[in-house]
């Protein structure tokens, strides 16, 4: 069965709010990683101004969850509205699941990025559904079984 997580977006703060997070609850980042490490995409590199920003980390809480988060890539056009700057991350344990998930949850809502695969090894979409919650559906190929 898949899990859900709360993935937070920041306008800057998201390593300082994840540091400190770090220093609550412990552990270690499963993941951390800034736009400067993103390949390029549709021929675009990342600006210089937002090079040192966050793309994404990973902060498990427990063995079933962890709170995710990035920073806005202004570049891309998105920015960060406090107050509607969180989603529900899925992890779903096949590429089929995900489908599923993806195509009931996001039935009559609005499709940020359709399922594809991603840079990272994921096959991974973002939508937000008809009652205005956002959503990210994420399947980590590597993790097949």
């Amino acid at each position: 069965m898949a899990t859900v997580n709360t993935y937070i977006t920041y306008n800057g703060k998201c390593e300082e709010a994840f540091n400190f997070y770090k220093s609550v609850f412990g552990g270690e980042f499963s993941y951390f990683g800034k736009f400067k490490d993103m390949p390029p995409m549709d021929g675009k590199t990342c600006p210089p101004g937002e090079a040192e920003k966050i793309m994404h980390v990973s902060l498990p809480i427990s063995k079933e969850t962890a709170i995710s988060g990035s920073d806005s890539f202004e570049s891309f056009g998105t920015k960060t509205v406090y107050g509607n700057n969180f989603s529900l991350s899925i992890n779903a344990e096949s590429k089929e699941e995900a489908d599923k998930l993806f195509n009931a949850l996001s039935a009559g809502g609005k499709v940020g990025m359709p399922m594809e695969d991603a840079f990272w090894g994921g096959y991974f979409g973002t939508f937000t559904d008809k009652f205005g919650v956002n959503w990210m559906i994420n399947f980590d190929k590597s993790q097949a079984k």
